[in-house]
């Protein structure tokens, strides 16, 4: 369901990144990290070394490493190695909670794997509690109403929530982005959700009422600051697109060519109010 399930940006997502290259990478820039996301835009358990990836990670004190995927090749091996060499979060996506309409939202999703990997998942936090599981659930009009069977499917393992309203951010095979709905069915669906919860001491991402209706364009808004915060790594780029990490680091980089530029951004003009309502969405902790 999500724009990478779309036949044209499949085609685009080409090539691996070798263990020998991400190491390399790792050098360069994972001691400045906070936090590692394992896979994003692509599924991270096709990768023969993503364990070892993992383990990449807390090999350079990273304090946060997430997995995010649709979990359907994550065997129970898999994660239990992953969870002991240092994952600290699997992040699962989920478009709904009945076999028809995950199937359909889902590009060749299996429910009874989802299903099984939730189980897994439970067996794994009793050795590892403080192994986290996160569920990332793009609501649209085909599996609003399902967020009612959250508890039924998910169980009690559940750590964080995030509710994220469907936007168009590619040309997705699923057609779909009215809000209209959504938005008149936030206090009877998502409202209840959100108070349970907080009754279960289970972190909610979710944005408020007014943020799904009015999404504003905000293309002049300047993104610095994200540019530096955000370091996206593909068979395709590495952060900047003139970065080399096979030379450089995160320190020689910047000092090169991000010094100035960025603290006149910052410092050399009167900032402007961060709108309330962006393409982005903000969330709110619940």
């Amino acid at each position: 369901m999500c724009y990478f399930s779309d036949e044209q940006k499949r085609k685009s997502l080409r090539g691996t990144l070798k263990y020998e290259e991400i190491e390399a990478i790792a050098g360069s820039l994972f001691h400045r990290a906070l936090k590692l996301q394992v896979g994003c835009g692509a599924e991270p358990t096709l990768h023969k070394d993503l364990v070892k990836i993992i383990a990449l990670g807390k090999r350079y004190n990273v304090p946060y490493v997430s997995l995010t995927t649709n979990g359907n090749l994550l065997t129970k091996e898999l994660l239990a190695a992953a969870v002991k060499n240092g994952l600290d979060e699997l992040t699962l996506s989920a478009h709904g909670f009945t076999r028809e309409t995950y199937e359909y939202l889902m590009t060749n999703g299996k429910f009874d794997l989802f299903c099984k990997l939730l189980a897994n998942v439970t067996e794994i936090k009793k050795q590892y509690p403080q192994f986290k599981l996160r569920i990332n659930y793009t609501i649209n009009n085909n599996n609003i109403e399902e967020l009612s069977r959250i508890w039924e499917v998910v169980g009690d393992e559940l750590d964080i929530l995030q509710l994220r309203p469907i936007q168009k951010i590619g040309e997705s095979e699923y057609r779909d982005f009215d809000l209209t709905n959504i938005h008149a069915r936030y206090d009877a669906v998502l409202v209840p959700l959100i108070e349970e919860c907080r009754r279960r001491h289970i972190t909610c991402l979710a944005p408020n009422k007014q943020n799904i209706i009015v999404l504003e364009e905000n293309e002049a808004e300047d993104n610095s600051i994200e540019k530096i915060t955000y370091c996206y790594v593909s068979p395709q780029e590495c952060w900047q697109d003139d970065f080399d990490y096979r030379t450089e680091t995160f320190e020689s980089y910047a000092a090169a060519h991000m010094g100035r530029k960025l603290l006149w951004k910052v410092f050399g003009r009167k900032a402007r109010r961060k709108a309330d309502v962006t393409r982005k969405m903000n969330y709110n902790i619940k």
